[in-house]
This record gives structure tokens, sequence and C-alpha cells, in this order.
């Protein structure tokens, strides 16, 4: 039996004024895109299949309460990386999703593995491959994100970016956010219907179509 042949995605930057200056429709607009890792010289890619809208009115956001050193980047002009240690032992991998001083921004949940498996693995050689980034911790261990990548613009920096290989979305579900007490009825989790790298429970993934929020 021949090996399995993993083909490179060509993956394009995207110009910011492509991106939306919206938060959720950023969180829809990023389903879809190549997230890209510069790792020790290799370059891994996952396709982001899910997202989570947070805007700053909401309690649930980080910035709701105003800027503080640890939330800065959040409140950069669209584009930009701000990450946070949740509970001491996971990442997260949030974009900046309004103009400069506005402090919303969309969390990524999880992506689909395409290349540079080994490298995402490290560490983790026993997480199966629909697990490896399934889950906003798990997505920014396998690829390698960390503290110094926050505030880093997602659209121009070489080490973390996020760019487009054409690849059509299909169809969009959206469900209420995963994991929060508070505005835990908002819908503004956004997925890659079927996709079978998305985080949380099996019901939220059959979510309605964005129209029928």
């Amino acid at each position: 039996m021949s090996a399995q042949v993993i083909i490179e995605p060509r993956v394009e930057r995207i110009a910011r004024s492509r991106v939306p200056r919206d938060t959720i429709a950023l969180a829809r607009w990023l389903l879809g895109k190549v997230l890209v890792s510069k790792v020790r010289g290799a370059q891994i890619t996952g396709r982001i299949v899910e997202t989570e809208a947070y805007l700053q009115h909401e309690a649930a956001c980080h910035g709701f309460r105003g800027m503080t050193p640890r939330n800065r980047s959040l409140f950069l002009e669209r584009g930009h990386a701000y990450v946070y240690l949740c509970y001491g032992t996971s990442y997260m991998l949030n974009v900046s999703s309004e103009v400069a001083g506005v402090g919303s921004g969309v969390l990524l949940r999880a992506l689909q593995p395409l290349t540079g498996i080994a490298q995402m693995r490290r560490g983790r050689e026993h997480v199966r491959l629909a697990d490896l980034a399934r889950g906003p911790g798990r997505l920014a261990a396998a690829m390698h994100v960390d503290l110094r990548h926050d505030g880093l613009d997602l659209f121009t920096d070489p080490r973390l970016w996020i760019g487009s290989d054409a690849h059509p979305v299909g169809s969009i579900g959206v469900s209420v956010r995963i994991g929060l007490t508070k505005a835990a009825d908002e819908r503004l989790r956004f997925f890659v219907a079927a996709s079978p790298h998305l985080s949380g429970p099996r019901l939220l993934n059959i979510g309605r179509p964005p129209h029928a929020c």
C-alpha cells in the first residue's frame, strides 16, 4: 500500500482591506481560512473550522472592563493576535476584530490539521489526528502558540499568520458559545457544518444555519 501523500496548500496572504470590520462578520469570514505557523523552520498549517465572537459590551468579553496590560492586544486594530493563558494550563488564540481602541475579538476554537502534523504532535504523539486542534487549548498547542505571539499582526507577520487557499467553506452552523456562565445564551459560535474536527457537544454541532439566529 502506498503512503498517503499530503499536498501542501498554496496559502496566500490576505490584504487587510479584505478583512471585515465587524466582530460577528469576522467570526464567520475566518471559517475556511488557513492559520500558518512557522516553527523551527517548518511550516504548520490548519484550516479554521470553529470560531466564537466576543463583543466588548458583554460581560463574557475580556475587554468588558476596559484595557489592562494583559488584554491590550485585544484593543489593537482588527487582525492582531490576542493570546492569553487560561487557568494556568492552556493558551488561547484570539483575533482582534474592530477599530483600534475597541476591545472585541474572535476566539479560534478548532482547526482541521493540514500540514506539519509531526510538529503538531510533538509531545502529544498519542493524540488522534481529529483531536489535535479540537478546542482552543489544543489548537494553540498544535500551532505552538504562546505569549510570544501576543500582539502579532496576523496578516503581515511571518511567524504566525492567516491566509487563504480559496477552499470553499460550505454550510456554516451557529450555536451558543461553550463553557460560559456570563452571556451564555448568545448565539455567537460559528462552525463549518459536519467537520469532524469541531469541539463541544454533538448537539451544538448540529446548530441551525446563521440566518436562524
